[in-house]
């Protein structure tokens, strides 16, 4: 059994103060009345440079993770699917808003992978190789350009909370997801590394999978993945400029759990093996650290625990 964060008597008393805390202070996404994604989403990721085995079946396993599947036997809470519901919630809502018949539900599938370990664009990536890798992604399906700690990213390390891209190319949308321990660890690498704000009192704790590269990018394409699927082509639900929006998952990337504040996760549990921290159980007993989401009933982020 996994045993909750201890907390302090004086941080407890902020918690009952601090419920979420919201980059953007009161503000509120919005539906902008385009396309969501639906139904069956089939993903193909291009595995770009020399990525470990282990980053590669954490990855798909969380994939898999995302279905809510009476066959399959997760023996603990929260799971997963739970945090995908949230997600999944959005269908109906933009459904209400345009009076559209769409039922919601979203299975993702990863039917087609490409392994790029030889680095056909460099091992150093710029804008313009992104279209290039996007390519080798099979018809009909959204392309994860999944890319190793050692190549190098243009932008990728710019502005703090942009530590995954996601877009579309006409038709084709795209994430992009990077182990950023070695570039980015203090923008990108929060709550297991110190942030580039070095806050008081800040809390670091240990990745759930003893891997921080894998466990960090996993929780970055959880964000982008839930805001492909809100905001495909830039006219879905977001706050601000469409052309830097903030999304159901990036206004809320550093929320984990109830109670969470600037330098502190909330409430999560931790693995009394392992000592890593996680929020959510996933397929063969994996455990994983997911981001919180925008909830628009309530207003506020909301968070698997």
């Amino acid at each position: 059994m996994a045993s909750s964060l201890p907390i302090g008597k004086k941080i407890s008393i902020l918690l009952s103060l601090l419920v979420c805390f919201i980059p953007l202070g009161f503000a509120v996404i919005e539906y902008h009345n385009g396309p969501l994604l639906k139904g069956q989403i089939n993903l193909s990721v291009i595995w770009y440079g020399k990525i470990p085995p282990q980053q590669k079946y954490l990855f798909l396993i969380f994939i898999k993770s995302l279905e809510d599947n009476p066959k399959t036997i997760i023996s603990f809470e929260p799971q997963v699917s739970k945090w995908w519901k949230q997600v999944e919630s959005y269908q109906t809502l933009a459904k209400k808003e345009s009076n559209s018949k769409d039922t919601p539900g979203i299975e993702v599938t990863v039917v087609n992978e490409v392994d790029d370990q030889n680095c056909s664009q460099g091992e150093n990536l710029s804008k313009d190789s992104i279209p290039l890798l996007i390519n080798k992604a099979a018809p009909n399906t959204v392309a994860v350009i999944f890319i190793a700690k050692e190549v190098g990213l243009e932008g990728s390390c710019l502005a703090s909370g942009k530590c995954s891209m996601h877009g579309s190319l006409g038709k084709q949308v795209y994430i992009v997801v990077k182990d950023q321990t070695k570039d980015c660890p203090e923008k990108c690498g929060w709550p297991f590394f110190s942030s580039e704000l070095k806050k008081k009192a800040e809390f670091i704790i240990n990745p759930p999978n003893q891997d921080k590269g894998i466990d960090l990018a996993i929780m970055h394409a959880a964000s982008a993945l839930a805001s492909t699927v809100t905001n495909p082509y830039g006219n879905g639900f977001y706050v601000g400029n469409a052309k830097e929006p903030m999304e159901i998952g990036r206004i809320c990337n550093s929320v984990f759990g109830t109670g969470a504040f600037p330098g502190f996760t909330g409430k999560i549990h931790i693995d009394p093996r392992t000592a890593g921290g996680f929020n959510a159980h996933g397929l063969n007993n994996t455990k994983l650290l997911l981001p919180g989401l925008w909830n628009p009933q309530g207003s506020s982020c909301w968070t698997i625990m």
